[in-house]
């Protein structure tokens, strides 16, 4: 099988090493692909969010399969030009792809499906905003209702810079706030069936204890050794079931990569939101955990054939992924900023590129790299993780120290 991945970040790159580990996949093509995938992969030149570019390359390197990682050439249509050529795609569609491209449209989604969620209000202006916001209260939570690359959202006690990022954003979705740990769950799906991942946790905020700014993500692990055994079953019956049958419904089937985010709340798990393909950094440890054949299962979605797929099965033990951000991330990040130590296994690049005077690797972006790695308890997974980033220089980089270490001491609890 030939496959061509698009997308250059970190959650590319662990696709990229979970489908070239798939004895199934004789050639692998990533465009544009990273200095990371390099290595396994051959690396082609593309406007990842141009439909008929895309559609193009697909025909001219005679993919069987196109796997397309980001949201924004999914919510672009490219999966439609690919779909279009004949060739399998595994990615929502267009009008699909609104379930993350819209957070109103996403919530209208969950409202006719009956899908536990938070309240919420779609406001256009300063006053909308306002009255939303004294309704619900603080802590406010304040979602800009289109994609923001996983920094459009706001939660704080201070109501002047909800007030100010809502202006900021022009349309926006203001929710009550959930309270609970959160949870990832990523959902392989044709349309009809649908085959859960394990559950995973990511951090948000850019410090460690969960304070500062929302970022795409700080690091992530998994398994939950604190979540409930049924929790899976329960969202896979009240959240996913429901919402593809009401995609299905309005003539827009979703195939591909459901992304459930969860908060597991007093009241049981309630989505914060939908997501239309794999999280990053979640993507890291997931897929490392994975033992079946990743090509085979994407495959096997694309072309609507899940259902005769056989079980997942998992390696045992636990994964913690630790990002690496460049200076100034989130709010202004600093890039061409010289890495060593990168080149090594477990090191996912998420935003570098190479310099083409000398081939010296450059951060290209705000997060530059995950250390990933996995073990046969959380623990020494998280111990291997750091020891990975302690070899990493890259001048004024940051990084969380606590990943994964409420989990470890057991200071996650579902609220009673």
């Amino acid at each position: 099988m030939r496959v061509l991945l698009i997308g250059s970040g970190g959650r590319e790159h662990a696709l990229a090493l979970g489908l070239a580990a798939d004895p199934s996949v004789e050639q692998l093509i990533a465009a544009p692909g990273n200095p990371g995938m390099a290595s396994v992969a051959e690396l082609r030149q593309v406007d990842a969010v141009d439909p008929a570019a895309v559609a193009a390359l697909a025909v001219e390197v005679g993919a069987d399969l196109v796997v397309i990682g980001p949201e924004a050439p999914l919510v672009a249509g490219v999966a439609d030009a690919v779909r279009a050529k004949g060739i399998a795609v595994f990615g929502p569609s267009g009008a699909a792809a609104r379930i993350e491209g819209s957070k109103t449209f996403a919530k209208e989604i969950m409202m006719a499906a009956a899908v536990p969620t938070a309240r919420a209000y779609t406001c256009t202006d300063a006053g909308e905003v306002a009255r939303a916001l004294d309704e619900f209260g603080a802590p406010y939570v304040v979602k800009d209702d289109g994609l923001a690359a996983g920094k459009g959202v706001v939660v704080t006690e201070d109501r002047a810079h909800a007030l100010e990022h809502a202006a900021a954003c022009g349309q926006v979705v203001v929710e009550e706030y959930l309270a609970g740990p959160e949870v990832s769950l990523f959902v392989v799906t044709d349309g009809e069936a649908a085959l859960p991942l394990l559950p995973a946790q990511d951090f948000k905020r850019v410090g460690d204890g969960d304070t500062g700014p929302n970022t795409g993500g700080m690091g992530a692990y998994a398994p939950l050794p604190w979540a409930s055994p049924d929790l899976v079953e329960d969202v896979m019956a009240r959240v996913v079931q429901p919402t593809l049958a009401e995609m299905r419904r309005r003539g827009t089937p979703f195939s591909g990569l459901l992304y459930v985010g969860l908060a597991i709340t007093s009241r049981g798990p309630k989505v914060i939101e939908f997501n239309a393909r794999f999280g990053d950094p979640e993507t890291q440890v997931v897929l490392a955990l994975l033992e079946t054949p990743l090509a085979g299962l994407l495959n096997a979605a694309a072309t609507g054939t899940l259902a005769a797929h056989p079980p997942l099965r998992w390696r045992a033990g636990a994964g913690v992924a630790v990002v690496v951000a460049s200076a100034g991330y989130p709010e202004a990040a600093r890039t061409g900023d010289v890495i060593t130590g990168a080149d090594r296994p477990g090191i996912i690049h998420a935003g570098t590129a190479r310099r083409e005077s000398d081939g010296a690797l450059l951060s290209a972006g705000g997060r530059v790299l995950a250390g990933t790695a996995i073990g046969p308890d959380l623990e020494v997974a998280r111990d291997a993780a750091y020891a990975l980033i302690e070899g990493i220089e890259l001048d004024g980089s940051q990084h969380r120290r606590d990943i994964a270490l409420a989990a470890i001491e057991g200071r996650i609890a579902p609220p009673r």
